[in-house]
């Protein structure tokens, strides 16, 4: 439930007094927040920066999704994921992103395109926000993904990716939300 009520949001905001980048990394940069709580204490959050994503549930004329195999070495093993990368800067628009990250990882461009969401990834302790698309209408084109990415397209039906998505096979949250979401959106 959303708290419209200002006073609700005033006992429970955080302000933010001041930051410093504690790690300044090349995907993240971890930064102390102090804040001061709503009964007027202080305390201290531990922030991962990141500059944001965005992400593309590409499905084709015959209802197949196009998914990325590729090992993920922070969770030790091969993941499924919809195409997706970060932001190039913080001015760039999530859009072109989006349709970037697809042409690089599957050599698709699309027809059709609509914003699903924008997801917080993990609001307890990282900022990062992915802008998650549904792109339609399909046509191949050549892959040119990064030199340090190495991944295999597959593709799979919405239903069958549904299934697994809810036997747990499936497990990274923006491909999670949104096979569910463009599953639920167009009737698959």
């Amino acid at each position: 439930m959303e708290l419209n009520n200002t006073a609700d949001t005033n006992q429970l905001t955080e302000q933010i007094l001041t930051r410093e980048t504690v790690f300044p990394g090349v995907i993240i940069n971890l930064e102390h927040w102090k804040v001061t709580l709503p009964n007027g204490k202080e305390a201290m959050r531990e922030v991962a920066c990141h500059i944001g994503a965005a992400a593309v549930v590409a499905i084709d004329d015959d209802d197949n999704l196009l998914l990325v195999r590729q090992h993920r070495v922070a969770v030790e093993r091969i993941t499924r994921e919809i195409p997706a990368g970060k932001l190039d800067s913080r001015d760039e628009d999530p859009f072109e992103c989006a349709k970037r990250e697809l042409s690089e990882e599957t050599g698709m461009t699309a027809e059709s395109w609509e914003k699903l969401t924008c997801l917080e990834t993990t609001p307890g302790f990282c900022n990062e926000r992915i802008h998650v698309y549904l792109a339609r209408g399909l046509k191949q084109g050549e892959t040119h993904p990064d030199e340090d990415e190495f991944v295999d397209v597959i593709r799979m039906p919405v239903k069958e990716a549904v299934a697994a998505v809810m036997r747990g096979e499936i497990r990274d949250s923006k491909t999670v939300c949104g096979i569910l979401m463009a599953s639920q959106k167009l009737g698959l």
